[in-house]
């Protein structure tokens, strides 16, 4: 976790669960991450497995220059990371922990790319907790282009789990008798 956005939004996710595994939908106020909110965007849970956008913040509907309310999240995508995509969503989602992933759009006729990162945090809703995700979409570096022209689908870099305890910034450690979180491989060519 790099960006300040993911650092506060991990942060305020974390606070809102205390011991559950995700805290609610109902108790996201948007006043308290009005600083980050332009980066931010929750996610429904369809069976289509497109993932429209409940919420897009204002620069994320400047990548595209349209909002995404109610468009696929899944779709922004490069078709061929598309999967990929999808998969990182139902390992946040069904193991209840927040995942971090890296990303690269471009715009081919300026010759501008962008990396950014993703923070994806799961939320229940109504007690489901295949329901909403919290997450954020943000850039590494300010582009002063950004919004006058319509980026290209994203493309998908890394993602890494955020095990339960993560605290941005510090070296775990682990007590006696217990044991390191491992490495799992998921094959996408399945």
């Amino acid at each position: 976790m790099r960006h300040q956005v993911s650092k506060e939004l991990f942060a305020y996710w974390n606070k809102l669960r205390g011991a559950r595994a995700a805290p609610d939908r109902a108790h996201i106020d948007p006043a308290m991450i009005r600083n980050i909110l332009a980066d931010a965007f929750i996610l429904e849970v369809d069976a289509e497995g497109a993932f429209p956008f409940r919420f897009s913040g204002a620069r994320i509907d400047a990548l595209w220059q349209a909002e995404q309310r109610g468009e696929s999240f899944v779709d922004l995508w490069q078709e061929k990371h598309r999967r990929s995509v999808s998969a990182t969503l139902m390992t946040a989602m069904d193991g209840v922990t927040p995942v971090i992933a890296g990303a690269r759009t471009s715009v081919a006729a300026a010759e501008h790319q962008l990396e950014l990162e993703l923070l994806l945090l799961p939320l229940r809703h109504f007690g489901k907790t295949h329901a909403r995700m919290l997450g954020a979409l943000s850039p590494a570096h300010p582009a002063e282009w950004l919004g006058e022209m319509r980026v290209d689908p994203l493309e998908f870099l890394s993602m890494r789990v955020l095990f339960p305890g993560f605290l941005p910034g510090a070296v775990q450690a682990v007590q006696h008798g217990q044991t390191r979180p491992r490495l799992v491989v998921y094959n996408q060519n399945r």
